[in-house]
């Protein structure tokens, strides 16, 4: 495996154990992984984005933020057992990938984190916002939705200036242009800053204004234009299992950058925990992509009204359905 050939620089008998102990943690958590969470995974994103979709009159604001996040959840479904069925994560790989297929699943998992923390993030302020005004537009459905679009045309941006780094750190030195930008510790340290660090800023936040107009009574508090309470149980489960899920992963990225810098001396001895650790940090992370779709199908009170619907209109398809009819026009009103 990946992790037990870099510690043949160590070339001690305990270094070699570890890193076979870890190898085989590491190829038992994929199988399982593969076996369990990705079939979860896959259906309860897909089931959610179909429900969502095939009923738009009745979603809210954060059910788009929620089919944003299945929808990235869905690219992380594609990543993962190609990367899993890898060298890098078992002992039992059915291939061993190149640079640019490498490269290219990177790119992917980068687009899927910064979408899947920025719906997450933007879900939080928007909520503030309905709290506080609720007879405004600005976190309308309508709104949301292009606010999502630019979270996948500002995750393609932003994944595309660490491309380059990564790129030129696996092509030939001879090109001018690369060889200055041979620098992976460069592009690890942009996606900590913005994929997890103005995040975490911006959520917390969110929650002090959140916990400030929570604590004040107002007249409004009445409104029936606002949020059904069990959103804001939602929210907040769904914020705390992403950072959790993700910190790991975005800290083995800040291990690597101050590992990487000029001057900091780098020990053999711990190569194997590292890469370990990095591999247990993306399992965690690749675990976001089952973990949210069964948190809103068991937290979300409309979502079993919605499947039912659903069911019916395809049971009825060919005849007429004047319950449908008359459930669409009550959401209406």
């Amino acid at each position: 495996m990946w992790i037990c050939m870099l510690s043949n620089e160590t070339d001690t008998s305990v270094d070699i154990q570890l890193c076979q102990d870890f190898g085989l943690i590491l190829s038992v958590l994929s199988l399982i992984y593969l076996l369990v969470c990705f079939p979860l995974g896959l259906c309860y994103n897909v089931l959610l984005v179909v429900v969502n979709l095939s009923n738009k009159v009745s979603m809210t604001m954060p059910d788009v933020y929620f089919v944003n996040m299945a929808i990235a959840g869905l690219v992380l479904n594609l990543v993962a057992p190609v990367e899993l069925l890898g060298s890098a994560f078992t002992r039992w790989y059915a291939w061993e990938y190149n640079d640019e297929i490498h490269i290219t699943l990177l790119i992917l998992f980068n687009i899927s984190s910064l979408v899947i923390m920025y719906s997450t993030t933007l879900l939080s302020l928007d909520y503030y916002i309905e709290r506080a005004l609720p007879r405004t537009y600005m976190s309308s459905v309508y709104n949301t939705k292009h606010v999502c679009g630019f979270i996948w045309g500002g995750a393609v941006l932003t994944s595309f200036s660490s491309l380059l780094f990564y790129v030129c750190n696996h092509i030939s030195t001879k090109m001018v242009e690369c060889s200055k930008m041979q620098n992976k510790e460069a592009a690890d340290a942009i996606m900590m800053f913005i994929g997890y660090v103005v995040p975490a800023i911006a959520v917390l936040y969110a929650f002090v204004l959140i916990l400030r107009i929570r604590k004040e009574s107002t007249p409004l508090d009445q409104d029936s234009a606002r949020l059904d309470p069990s959103i804001h149980r939602l929210l907040l489960a769904s914020v705390c299992v992403q950072f959790v899920l993700w910190t790991p992963y975005y800290m083995t990225l800040l291990v690597h950058t101050i590992a990487g810098a000029p001057g900091y001396i780098t020990n053999a001895h711990y190569f194997p925990t590292y890469n370990f650790m990095k591999c247990i940090s993306k399992l965690l992370a690749f675990s976001s992509s089952f973990a949210m779709p069964l948190m809103y199908r068991q937290m979300n009170k409309n979502f079993s009204g919605k499947l039912q619907r659903l069911l019916r209109r395809l049971h009825c398809r060919d005849q007429s359905c004047p319950h449908e009819r008359s459930t669409v026009q009550q959401v209406v009103t």
